[in-house]
């Protein structure tokens, strides 16, 4: 019996649906974009609007072809192979890849005299698919398959907020003409990756802005959460925020969460006997929602200190009070969530959800994991501002991820607003400062194929000046000489 491994189940289930969508359709273009509602979404351009009956169809070709056990076929894995014949490749996606990338990574499989282009291995036929739901979604369909174990799918959920703001980075990339590394790669070679930073960048500002004005409008809020996973570069985006704000004519005061931590002997233990720091009952709710509730009325307040050396609160913290025609902005992972705030009002409150969401994929066919980004973004700044090794950056990785998923992704949805903090260029310029920390791990490591395959991804791009990054990037949060800190 086959060991379940997620990464080849999913390569293995998108060559049968890749396969069944050119049996019965040959001339369409699919594109295969990104994670979604615990799936993966993506586009099938059939020259009409894509219907139900479509999807019926490419299911039960998918079925049929599961049912035949055909063998998976790898024709080629050589680069230089690949490239030389690239020009007489007919997808435009892979061409440019293949011309405009050095090692690339990618192979040639056959299935059923279907060949396409994979970056992942998948299992040797069609037949170990056993469980999937195939669904249409929006313009697109979601395609869904077990992520922990072979015999269950992930739950069902709809994120229609998060689907929206991935249209919106659809849209930018139109407008920065980058959809794939290929693409990227291009502009780089062709000495235009300037201009592509300053538009990319300018869309944040540009966003930015529209959020401000959104809070200035509504004379109610008072208070401004912002929330989202582990190196979306929350603080950076606080800071641009705070920037925004007072230049619409507001007065905002910043008050850091990490000051209303009940203190270390007092964190609650998680499942495991471990102290949960992540937790929302690691925080002092009752006195964060007093202190709140006077700053809103007008009162000045002491706000607690906390010392990560003691581990406790100082006796004395900072006197604060909410100037003329101000509001207060509070950064931390519990921020979409009401029970932190609970005695502020709906109406007073304003909740930004700020996340790294990639839409820049390998080709049509492979995309790159949201998560993948903020690991690498992780690496680089644990590296940098902290002289973390990267070994010990993977090793918590996965602890980083669940305390996502339990305390972060569930409110995700509340927020009033979200903000996509990927920079299309990014991984351009994170790919010299994490390769060189991910090369020290060695293959005794538990964590080498980890490494190795975020290498392999990374060798994918061609490399991005930092001398075009602007200092108040969010960018410059993960690879230093931000004008916000620095390090």
């Amino acid at each position: 019996m086959l060991e379940f491994n997620p990464r080849k189940y999913a390569v293995t289930l998108k060559l049968v649906f890749l396969k069944a969508v050119n049996d019965i359709y040959p001339e369409a273009r699919v594109e295969i974009d990104h994670s979604l509602n615990n799936g993966t979404y993506g586009t099938i351009d059939l020259g009409r609007n894509l219907k139900e009956k479509d999807l019926e169809k490419i299911n039960n070709r998918m079925k049929e072809i599961i049912e035949k056990d055909y063998e998976i076929n790898l024709i080629c894995e050589d680069n230089d192979t690949l490239k030389l014949k690239s020009q007489k490749i007919e997808r435009e996606d892979i061409r440019k890849f293949l011309d405009n990338s050095g090692w690339t990574g990618m192979m040639e499989y056959e299935v059923g005299g279907y060949h396409d282009f994979m970056y992942e291995k998948p299992y040797s036929s069609t037949g170990v698919i056993k469980l999937y739901e195939l669904t249409k979604y929006n313009e697109g369909f979601i395609i869904k398959y077990p992520l922990k174990n072979a015999n269950e799918l992930p739950p069902t959920i709809d994120n229609p907020k998060m689907a929206k703001i991935f249209q919106e980075t659809g849209r930018w990339n139109s407008i920065l003409d980058v959809s794939t590394i290929g693409t990227l790669n291009e502009k780089v070679l062709n000495r235009e990756i300037g201009e592509l930073v300053r538009v990319n960048e300018a869309l944040h500002h540009k966003n930015l802005a529209r959020i401000a004005d959104q809070i200035v409008e509504d004379e109610r809020i008072k208070l401004v959460t912002i929330a989202g996973p582990s190196s979306s570069g929350k603080t950076t985006f606080s800071k641009r925020l705070y920037i925004h704000l007072r230049a619409s004519g507001k007065n905002p005061i910043v008050i850091s969460l990490d000051n209303y931590y009940i203190g270390r002997k007092n964190v609650p233990l998680d499942e495991h006997g471990n102290k949960d720091y992540e937790t929302i009952e690691a925080l002092d709710l009752k006195l964060l929602n007093e202190n709140l509730t006077d700053l809103i009325a007008g009162k000045e307040v002491e706000i607690p200190e906390y010392n990560f050396i003691s581990g406790e609160r100082e006796k004395k913290g900072k006197m604060m009070k909410v100037p003329e025609n101000g509001l207060i902005i509070i950064e931390g992972i519990h921020g979409l969530n009401e029970r932190l705030t609970a005695a502020i009002p709906k109406e007073n409150k304003f909740k930004v959800y700020v996340s790294c969401l990639t839409q820049l994929n390998i080709d049509n066919h492979n995309r790159i994991a949201t998560s993948d980004v903020r690991e690498i973004r992780r690496i680089v700044r644990d590296s940098l501002a902290r002289e973390t090794a990267a070994e010990d950056t993977l090793a918590m990785w996965d602890s980083v991820r669940r305390g996502e998923e339990k305390y972060i992704f569930p409110y995700q949805e509340d927020a009033d607003v979200l903000f996509n903090s990927n920079l299309v260029y990014e991984l351009g310029v994170l790919k010299r400062y994490a390769i060189r920390e991910l090369i020290r791990i060695k293959p005794d490591s538990e964590y080498y194929e980890e490494a190795k395959r975020l290498i392999k991804l990374l060798y994918c791009f061609v490399d991005i000046d930092i001398k075009y990054i602007p200092d108040d990037s969010i960018l410059k949060e993960f690879i230093g000489d931000s004008i916000f800190y620095k390090y």
